[in-house]
């Protein structure tokens, strides 16, 4: 298996270099030459499988062997999973008759990022050692310098997949100010000499911008070696394509006696911001698991939920902006009270998906134009699709929109629908699933997917089941969860939320850079600085 940039050329690279590389140098992002067909005797052979064995199963039909072998590839996930609370790693549980929940917050962090940046880390050491032990005695070892950028969770959840990794070091952007105060804990209390925490005066999008900026720079690129952790890395998404597989089947395992699988329809309501998630939803979907759609979900940063309505990917709604209308008001909305800032990004009690621009939608929007490319061969269509999405992506730069046409939109509509959350909708549903019958305490952006579930759900047929991904651990959100759950007697944070690993958290010693405001020079100026440092001192050591 090759991979190749979503932007066209004529790179294409193995997945080892794919995962070191992290961002195309063009400024696309890597995307497998194709998708695998699941085996023919997938649903029987996989039914019994553990998130172990789903994982070197599905990563298997993606890396070739000549990469890295069965034996290798299973020693590296059972390391990185066994980090987890739960021995399902990410257990489904059932809400109601027609509502599951996947929660995918038993990791180290209490976060979905989790899954899958366990895995990267040990990924990136992995395939570093195994380069130097073949270099010559005396030569310079390899090393990596990650950059991610974070909304809240990636950042903890890299830190804590990199912390004390041989010839790796890592530099998290965060927004000073704008994740909570768990999140900015779990990062900031890591004191492990490769790990460096940088606090931007700005955005979320102004992080990410900076991060791919830097990527972009050839010159500094080459010069320290720059890795990804963000979901532009392509290894972050498919490791999230496992628990999709592994919901699967614990859904089957608990419909009702008498159901047939094949006369039921199931839906995935996925809380977004960057669109990894719910994009390794739609690489299982393509690789042949039933799903029926893919429910974006979104809270009042929904560039996503405008675009499945009119096509336009936008980063500030014109029907708003040039007086044309807004859509209708969202039930329970409070927008108009919420702060917005001079990039347009509202801040939400879900601030991990207080997002503009979602860098992974570019990986869909390239196969939508490829389902829609002329070519009389697979690789014509496939060049077609990278000059359209990079004409797609140079306006969006440019004009900060751009508008599909119509049979692009009716495609990506065949597989996906989206709605958007208010804030005050979001209170209210964690107050009712804590007040319901299953008694459930959910975090904001898992809320988010649960309102979502239920709007959707009267325009459902009966054979239609839900599962709702559970993006975080409710403690790590503690404002927004006390907020909504004020009144109710019978609740307790302490009691009900506080795992024992945050107890005496925020009272920890904590090291961080600040920037003064979002620019990239700065933010070089920062790793220049510790390169520099950390070249006098003795180089990190290791071995296979």
């Amino acid at each position: 298996m090759k991979y190749f940039s979503t932007r066209g050329g004529d790179e294409r690279l193995s997945f080892e270099e794919t995962v070191l590389a992290g961002l195309a140098p063009n400024g696309g992002l890597y995307i497998p030459e194709s998708i695998p067909s699941l085996p023919a005797d997938w649903r029987t052979k996989w039914s019994t499988y553990s998130f172990v064995d789903l994982s070197v199963a599905v990563l298997s039909l993606y890396i070739s062997q000549d990469e890295i072998s069965t034996a290798e590839l299973r020693s590296l996930v059972e390391k990185s999973y066994a980090t987890f609370r739960h021995p399902d790693v990410t257990p489904l549980k059932k809400l109601d008759d027609k509502t599951f929940i996947l929660e995918l917050f038993h990791g180290p962090t209490f976060a979905f990022k989790d899954v899958a940046l366990q895995l990267l880390g040990n990924f990136f050491e992995f395939f570093l050692l195994r380069r130097n032990a073949r270099k010559a005695p005396g030569e310079k070892p390899e090393k990596l310098t990650v950059v991610g950028a974070t909304s809240g969770d990636t950042g903890s959840a890299a830190i804590y997949g990199l912390r004390n990794k041989a010839n790796v070091s890592i530099f998290i952007l965060h927004p000073k100010g704008r994740v909570s105060p768990i999140q900015e804990a779990q990062m900031t209390t890591v004191t492990d000499a490769n790990v460096h925490n940088v606090a931007v005066k700005g955005t979320f999008d102004d992080c990410q911008d900076i991060v791919k900026a830097l990527f972009a720079n050839k010159e500094f690129n080459a010069k320290h070696r720059l890795g990804a952790v963000n979901s532009i890395n392509w290894a972050r998404i498919l490791a999230q394509t496992v628990y999709y597989f592994l919901s699967f089947f614990h859904f089957q395992a608990q419909l009702p006696s008498g159901t047939a699988l094949d006369d039921v329809e199931l839906q995935y309501v996925v809380p977004t911001g960057n669109f990894g998630d719910i994009l390794a939803g739609y690489y299982a979907k393509k690789m042949g698991l039933p799903i029926g759609k893919l429910v974006v979900a979104t809270n009042a940063n929904d560039i996503l939920a405008r675009f499945w309505k009119s096509g336009k990917y936008e980063k500030v709604d014109s029907s708003v902006s040039h007086g044309e209308g807004a859509t209708a008001p969202v039930e329970g909305s409070s927008d108009g009270k919420q702060a917005t800032d001079a990039s347009g990004v509202k801040e939400t009690l879900s601030p991990a998906m207080d997002i503009i621009v979602s860098s992974n939608f570019e990986r869909l929007l390239w196969y939508l134009a490829f389902e829609n490319a002329q070519g009389s061969s697979e690789a014509e269509k496939r060049s077609a699709a990278s000059r359209t999405l990079d004409g797609w992506m140079s306006h969006m730069k440019s004009d900060g929109r751009v508008e599909v046409p119509v049979p692009v939109l009716e495609t990506a509509r065949r597989d996906f629908i989206a709605e958007r959350i208010s804030d005050d909708l979001t209170l209210k549903t964690i107050k009712s699933f804590f007040e319901g019958e299953t008694s459930y305490v959910a975090d904001p952006h898992t809320a988010v997917g649960l309102a979502t579930a239920r709007r959707i759900a009267p325009q459902n047929s009966s054979n239609v089941y839900q599962i709702v991904l559970s993006t975080a651990h409710p403690a790590k959100f503690s404002e927004a969860v006390s907020r909504a759950l004020e009144g109710s007697p019978s609740f307790s944070f302490d009691r009900d939320v506080l795992p024992k690993e945050f107890h005496g958290l925020l009272e920890k010693e904590k090291r961080v850079i600040d920037v003064e405001r979002a620019d990239i020079e700065l933010v070089k100026a920062v790793i220049e600085k510790v390169a520099e440092k950390a070249g006098a001192s003795k180089e990190i050591a290791g071995s296979i």
